[in-house]
């Protein structure tokens, strides 16, 4: 593996940051004077991004408000979630022996997601993860972010690696849509968010658990 680039999706994949993100939503709802969602109900939508949260979560109600009043739920959503970033939040079981093997066999290590760069290394610090990426691309970081296949190949590049020589992991219609545009090989976790079961997305690979990752990619890559 030692020419080899592991990108990864951060939200659903390497962090379940659910509880937090849900929180952030239920906060703003609070603020309208409605009633909390559970969480299972607000799971899905997480994958779609923070306004998609907010949108599906008010309902309705949504169609009735401005484009400055969407701006300012958003920028309360935001501000509250950046200031309770990894209350509830904790890396997927397996991730850090997972990333620790990956390390120590020579792999490079990146994060490629559409959360923006600033939060996602606030993230990766508070969880002790920023040590194992050479490179974090968020949404802000490069002039396209995904499904655009520049985003996964600016990542690759920034992180030192070839794209003929990577692969991407993900759990969203939005990660393997990016990688088969990239033209990156793509494996699915089922455990991330999506309101599509992980093996009809069309990765090339599925896996359950973390420790399932090594022996997928040996697969792809033979």
């Amino acid at each position: 593996m030692h020419d080899l680039t592991i990108v990864f999706d951060l939200d659903g994949t390497l962090v379940d940051t659910a509880p937090d993100l849900v929180a952030a939503t239920n906060h703003v709802l609070q603020h309208m004077g409605r009633a909390p969602i559970e969480h299972e109900r607000l799971r899905p939508w997480i994958g779609q991004g923070a306004m998609h949260m907010i949108e599906r979560a008010i309902g309705d109600a949504g169609s009735n408000l401005t484009q400055e009043e969407h701006d300012r739920l958003l920028d309360r959503y935001l501000t509250f979630y950046g200031a309770n970033i990894a209350v509830g939040s904790q890396p997927f079981e397996g991730v850090v022996p997972a990333l620790e093997r990956f390390k120590a066999r020579g792999a490079t290590l990146a994060v490629c997601t559409n959360k923006m760069e600033g939060m996602s290394k606030s993230l990766l610090d508070a969880l002790e993860l920023t040590q194992f990426f050479a490179a974090i691309a968020g949404r802000d970081t490069l002039a396209t972010f995904k499904p655009h296949p520049e985003h996964l190949l600016g990542t690759i590049r920034m992180a030192g690696g070839n794209a003929n020589r990577a692969i991407m992991i993900g759990d969203s219609q939005v990660d393997v849509a990016t990688a088969k545009a990239a033209g990156v090989p793509v494996v699915a976790v089922s455990f991330g968010y999506t309101d599509i079961p992980a093996s009809e997305l069309g990765a090339d690979a599925v896996i359950d658990h973390f420790n399932e990752l090594e022996p997928a990619i040996a697969a792809l890559l033979r």
